[in-house]
């Protein structure tokens, strides 16, 4: 075999193994190496480079989303005799979103993840810190902009009632860009403080108990309010959703970077915390803004409806859409990259391909959600309380006794809570890291499990939530009253990785089929909205993780092995 061809096969071998571990960089830097023979490439050789390296990437999206969606369609069929309606579509919806995810992220990685590596190591040694903080601001407030589930929130404001939430109404249609502009700027905020936290060394242990209080401040503040109180799991929710596959690489990409140049970067855990800070942030920033708007007159919602952007879901707008919010992230990249660091960009070709990728599978992405993640949580959340209470729509009698029924229920929101999360690729990558840096200290199963177990006990309280009617404010105040309290007596180590794994937890996949399946389960039991599922599953990971972190001390103290 001809050496570059040897090469060239060792190359493609080592992405296969280790497609996670390679810098994009260093992918880049190697493929220019790599001489060129000129020929004509046959389909089966363009099946053999292409289908290893795509094979891998569908693989994880395939993981994420089948085991939920079939857990979805089992419930429905098997306990609830139901069929899907319009399931080809759906299937083909779901195929979008999958193909659509793998390209975006394929794209980012490409596109934008070696401007932040090279900015993230050179930019402390080439500006000042006031630069530095309003760079990172800047990033977080843009890449919000682009993260796919951010469409989500445009889609659930067609499940709540005007009548009875009249201001959240608002926020997610004619508002909507109101609301997005404010959880941008929490999560831009966020990041200007992560990268002090890094400059400085400051605990995330002292900042949580800095910002959580006043965000359940606001939250009963707002409870008490019949206007403000809907949209309260609305503020709760963004914050799972700004923690995506485009902010947290990116982020830190440049708060790693950061550590590492002012040389605070010798603890193992010292990358995780930042994405915690994203999660919070935004809570305030859009609670605060409902209570500025709450005086104003509401805006007519009928007769805005046909000029918002998602109601006319064509490819032509969603190209646009989706260049809009990944275009001047790439500027604002390419900008420090060529003017503050001063380094040319290398690859532009491959640099070039990225951003395309990128866009195109936002596209793929954001037509595939309404028909399919969307459409299969609401069909999901409807059927779901005919269990135990009559049919919404055709008022057929209960299929169960009552008890037997919400036990039925109880279960499945369980199911659907640890399922999504032991099927999560961010999670299993993050468990082999810890287990690494943590000399086995803390398992992979041990973590995978722990979280799980968290976003399931999430999941049946947020269900719970709305069919009862409960008063969410009230169970985020328990929640992470208890969080709060297992964070004074953890060690910061793990208060990083505790906090930061409900970040994990909440990706482009679950987060569309939660808030669907909330709104479709609001909708059936006439609930002004379905917001909260998120907010628990968030709040859930985080307790969880923090007694396993303190039964890890305790056994370690005592000689045991872990």
């Amino acid at each position: 075999m001809p050496e570059h061809q040897l090469r060239y096969g060792q190359y493609l071998g080592a992405i296969r193994r280790h497609h996670r571990q390679v810098p994009y960089g260093d992918m880049i830097a190697a493929e220019r190496t790599l001489p060129v023979r000129r020929g004509r490439l046959r389909a089966i050789d363009i099946h053999r480079l292409v289908t290893p390296y795509v094979s891998v990437r569908f693989l994880e999206q395939l993981q994420a989303v089948v085991p939920l969606a079939l857990m979805l369609v089992a419930f429905q069929a098997l306990a609830l005799r139901t069929t899907l309606d319009e399931a080809e579509m759906i299937a083909l919806g779901i195929l979008a979103v999958m193909t659509g995810l793998m390209l975006f992220i394929e794209g980012v990685g490409r596109g934008l993840m070696p401007f932040a590596e090279n900015i993230g190591f050179t930019l402390p040694g080439r500006a000042g810190m006031a630069l530095i903080l309003a760079f990172g601001a800047l990033l977080g407030t843009l890449a919000t902009f682009a993260e796919p589930a951010i469409a989500t929130l445009q889609v659930a404001g067609n499940a709540v009632s005007a009548e009875r939430a009249g201001l959240l109404k608002s926020l997610l249609g004619p508002w909507s860009g109101l609301l997005v502009l404010a959880v941008a700027a929490g999560v831009g905020l966020a990041v200007a403080l992560g990268l002090l936290r890094f400059m400085f060394d400051w605990r995330l242990k002292s900042l949580v108990l800095v910002i959580v209080p006043p965000c359940l401040a606001l939250s009963a503040y707002a409870a008490s309010r019949p206007d403000l109180a809907p949209v309260i799991g609305l503020a709760w929710d963004c914050g799972g959703i700004t923690t995506g596959p485009v902010t947290v690489p990116l982020v830190l990409a440049i708060g790693i970077g950061l550590a590492a140049s002012t040389g605070r970067g010798e603890n193992p855990l010292a990358g995780f915390g930042i994405v915690t800070l994203a999660s919070l942030l935004p809570v305030a920033l859009v609670l605060a803004t409902a209570m500025a708007v709450a005086g104003e007159a509401l805006p007519d919602i009928a007769a805005a409806a046909d000029s918002l952007p998602w109601y006319r879901q064509t490819p032509a707008a969603e190209t646009i859409a989706a260049l809009r919010a990944i275009l001047p992230l790439v500027l604002l990249l390419f900008v420090v990259q060529r003017v503050v660091v001063r380094r040319p960009v290398k690859g532009g070709n491959v640099v070039a391909y990225g951003i395309t990728v990128a866009v195109l599978g936002m596209v793929l992405f954001n037509l595939g959600l309404t028909a399919g993640l969307v459409e299969l949580g609401n069909q999901a959340g409807n059927n779901v309380p005919w269990a135990f209470s009559p049919h919404y729509e055709t008022g057929a009698p209960p299929l169960y006794p009552r008890l037997l029924g919400l036990t039925m229920v109880m279960i499945f929101a369980f199911c659907i809570g640890y399922g999504a999360t032991i099927a999560e690729p961010a999670l299993n990558a993050m468990g082999a890291t810890v287990e690494n840096l943590t000399d086995g200290a803390f398992k992979k199963r041990l973590l995978i499990h722990a979280v799980a177990l968290g976003v399931g006990s999430g999941a049946v309280a947020g269900v719970v939530r709305i069919l009862f009617d409960l008063p969410l404010a009230w169970l985020l105040v328990g929640a992470y009253t208890l969080a709060l309290g297992l964070t004074l007596l953890s060690r910061e180590e793990f208060v990083n990785l505790a906090w930061d794994s409900a970040g994990v937890t909440t990706g482009p996949v679950t987060v569309p089929l939660l808030l669907a399946l909330g709104m479709g389960l609001g909708e059936a039991v006439g609930a002004a909205e379905g917001f909260g599922i998120l907010a628990m599953c968030s709040a859930g990971p985080i307790i969880s993780m923090l007694a396993a972190g303190l039964w890890i001390d305790r056994r370690t103290r005592r000689g045991d092995k872990p």
